[in-house]
């Protein structure tokens, strides 16, 4: 199984016109990902790589002749918010927004109306969602055969702020043997659609995860999140994560990294948020070469009745 995505996933992509866009249509299409459309306002009648391109995400639906499932929204920032509710106005449900440096007030309407609507936001600022062999969604992994060589099928879901990070935990975990179930680049904007525990529930409910690695940073309130969810929930799911960024602990006022590493007090710093998470039974790993051995010895644990 794996979360989020399934080979019947279908989705569009707005702003598919975009040079961007142009490459992420051709990395999906490679990897066996179901784009039925691609938006871009004036561009009706073209296609890319094959994909037929519309004015509307509402001549996409009508053309494919049912809900689509997705949409990788790649328009620039000041038409995002605009592109994500035609989305969600016309039944898409996942939407992936690769876009960056998007004003939080437009994010947090989009993520307002998704809740409302029973939609999901990943991103922004964020390279998507991959199921190893199956499909990507976004540009993680980069070219398909760049993909194939990071991602396998396995037992480990992946979630990150950062969508390289995404890719390099991955490629370790794989040359160590261990595949990933789903992994996401969640996004590392102070505002995001979907933040780890919001993502729990589903990794938890997914018969192949066995085990859950994270990528984390300074910043935001989001391990607090997860410690919460993991003690309130009594996961079944081991967790091994990585902070970077430690060492901002000895220069406040510096940023590093994504929008969402602002550290805006005491709970924000690295030292605070590795002490949580190793309160609720996460192990922080010193490198990210440490993970694989530290995920193994995780499943190698007997589980309790």
């Amino acid at each position: 199984m794996s979360i989020l995505l399934s080979e019947d996933t279908t989705f569009i992509v707005q702003g598919i016109t975009g040079r961007e866009a142009v490459n992420l249509t051709r990395e999906c299409l490679d990897y066996g990902s179901k784009i039925v459309g691609g938006v871009t306002p004036g561009r009706k009648g073209r296609d890319v790589h094959g994909v037929p391109v519309f004015d509307t995400v509402a001549q996409a639906v009508e053309d494919h002749g049912g809900p689509i499932d997705g949409s990788v929204v790649t328009v620039p920032p000041a038409f995002t918010k605009d592109a994500v509710f035609e989305a969600i106005e016309n039944g898409v449900e996942l939407i992936v927004i690769v876009t960056e440096r998007i004003p939080r007030g437009d994010v947090a309407q989009m993520v307002e109306l998704a809740a409302m609507r029973g939609a999901r936001i990943i991103g922004p600022n964020c390279l998507g969602i991959i199921v190893p062999d199956v499909i990507k969604m976004g540009g993680i992994g980069g070219p398909a055969r760049d993909a194939a060589k990071s991602y396998t099928p396995g037992p480990v879901g992946v979630m990150s702020r950062s969508g390289g990070m995404t890719t390099e935990i991955s490629s370790t975990l794989s040359a160590a043997g261990l595949g990933q179930s789903t992994a996401v680049s969640i996004g590392g904007d102070a505002i995001i659609g979907s933040a780890y525990a919001e993502l729990m529930p589903l990794f938890e409910a997914d018969d192949q995860t066995e085990a859950i690695v994270i990528y984390t940073e300074p910043g935001g309130r989001m391990e607090a999140q997860l410690s919460d969810w993991v003690r309130d929930n009594d996961s079944r799911l081991p967790i091994v994560a990585f902070m970077a960024g430690r060492f901002m602990d000895e220069m406040p006022g510096m940023s590093f990294g994504h929008a969402g590493t602002i550290v805006e007090g005491k709970e924000d710093t690295a030292t605070e948020k590795i002490a949580r998470l190793a309160e609720a039974g996460i192990t922080v790993a010193e490198e990210i070469a440490e993970i694989p051995d530290l995920v193994k010895a995780k499943l190698a644990e007997p589980t309790t009745a």
